[in-house]
């Protein structure tokens, strides 16, 4: 019972997120590709520009919006943490799933080799054939035989 509450709150909370983060921006694979890239040291640099451009106003054209840059700035700013935050949420729930699988995985074999010993002659030979398949490896093709000329 305690899982499904820990599975609502979970859905929930992803419900606010999603209708709470609708602004955020949705890129194709093309579009990513086409981007112009901001690494760490293109980062100091945007950073630096945006100081002196901020210090310097009148070498600019008039429509070029100094404004915007600091928009975007304080924007990124903001946004990273957050990001942050939610990758090492992300990083749970992706060790959660896998300790859960391993979980399964490993009582599901004890439980099949169990079935192996203790479940002859119980009637679970149909089930247990159903669940070697799993183990069942293709047979490799047959060698054919070289031909050696005489």
């Amino acid at each position: 019972m305690s899982q499904n509450l820990i599975l609502a709150a979970i859905d929930e909370a992803l419900n606010q997120l999603e209708l709470h983060l609708k602004g955020l921006v949705a890129l194709t694979p093309d579009q990513r590709r086409q981007l112009t890239k901001m690494g760490d040291k293109s980062e100091a640099f945007c950073r630096q520009a945006v100081h002196v451009l901020s210090e310097n106003p009148g070498i600019m054209p008039r429509n070029f919006e100094v404004a915007n840059l600091h928009r975007d700035l304080t924007a990124l700013d903001a946004l990273r943490p957050r990001a942050q935050r939610l990758m090492r949420l992300s990083e749970r729930m992706q060790d959660s799933e896998m300790a859960l699988g391993s979980d399964l995985m490993t009582n599901a074999l004890e439980g099949y080799a169990f079935l192996k010993i203790a479940g002859k002659g119980e009637g679970l030979d149909g089930p247990r054939q159903m669940l070697s398949a799993r183990f069942n490896r293709s047979p490799s093709k047959a060698a054919s035989p070289v031909d050696i000329p005489l």
